[in-house]
């Protein structure tokens, strides 16, 4: 049977079919959060105060005891550290009425889960920060441009070398030795041999590749699922658990060429992440506008604890 010249199609009938969101609101390409979950964290929820601090004693040495003498007394005056817990986060969206309520549900749930993204990612950026201070570096708290500076870091290739920050800089991607000698540089400061971690750009997940040390211990005895990726953890070389993470700092030097990238190789105890007020989600009803507002919002504070437990390694992008 031919078809009408005069039917309702899809096209005539256009200004009567609502535009929907999809429920399958994805987010492309989420960067992987990993510091928050890889350093000492405190938890400052529904107490007061906005300076945590933190005791900080020195080792002590063991004294020969000798007969018939008072064993050695140890005088020490234990230091402490401030967490001041002075960083406040917030993210907002005005939805209005009529886009409430012809969208789907998948609208709202994209907002409130793009906006936990948001603050997470907050809060990963303030921890790279703080390796910009490892091993006796300057800390930037404000980075240049959004792109920090690292005047004590060192250079993948070897994890001696240090980075050039008058220049174009000297980055190279990381390599067996590099690796080695950097696990060298904490077992001298006497850092524990638990608990470290490398955590890398995108670039460096290539270049481990290639380093067979790396790709062995990935698919050799690991019983029990225990090399699951997860949380951007891709494996562990050396005894150090090794993650990926796009929110990695580009790196400031003196051409501007923003071409290299900051790892670091931490022990957990580097760092501390002192949560006051963990993510909360507020809605709120705003007549005037015939809108919704919701507001996302997170109190924190970090502080480095043991500036020779980590070193910042710069790579390339």
């Amino acid at each position: 049977m031919p078809l009408g010249t005069n039917n309702t199609t899809v096209t005539t009938a256009a200004k009567f079919i609502p535009e929907l969101w999809s429920d399958d609101t994805i987010v492309a390409y989420k960067s992987n959060l990993v510091l928050g979950n890889l350093v000492s964290k405190i938890s400052h929820t529904g107490q007061k105060g906005n300076v945590i601090h933190i005791p900080k004693p020195t080792r002590g040495a063991a004294s020969a005891k000798t007969a018939s003498n008072q064993v050695t007394l140890i005088a020490e005056t234990a230091t402490h550290i401030d967490v001041t817990i002075n960083k406040h986060y917030e993210y907002s969206k005005l939805i209005e009425d009529i886009a409430a309520i012809q969208a789907l549900d998948s609208m709202r749930r994209f907002y409130t889960d793009d906006a936990g993204y948001a603050l997470a990612k907050q809060v990963d950026w303030e921890l790279h920060l703080l390796g910009t201070g490892f091993q006796g570096g300057t800390f930037n708290s404000v980075a240049i441009a959004g792109n920090p500076t690292y005047d004590a870091a060192v250079i993948g290739g070897d994890g001696t070398t240090a980075w050039a920050t008058t220049t174009a800089g000297n980055a190279t991607d990381l390599t067996d030795v590099g690796i080695r000698n950097l696990i060298q540089t904490l077992d001298d400061a006497d850092v524990p041999q638990d608990n470290r971690v490398l955590v890398v750009p995108p670039s460096q997940r290539n270049a481990l590749m290639g380093i067979a040390r790396f790709t062995e211990n990935q698919f050799v005895g690991e019983m029990g699922g225990a090399n699951t990726i997860r949380n951007g953890k891709i494996g562990d070389i050396y005894g150090v658990e090794v993650y990926v993470s796009t929110n990695c700092p580009v790196v400031d030097d003196a051409n501007g060429d923003l071409d290299q990238r900051a790892a670091m190789i931490f022990h957990k105890d580097a760092m501390v992440f002192a949560e006051q007020l963990s993510v909360r989600t507020q809605t709120q009803y705003k007549q005037e506008w015939l809108s919704d507002l919701l507001t996302a919002d997170t109190i924190f504070g970090t502080a480095e604890l043991r500036n020779d437990a980590g070193i910042a390694i710069i790579v390339p992008s």
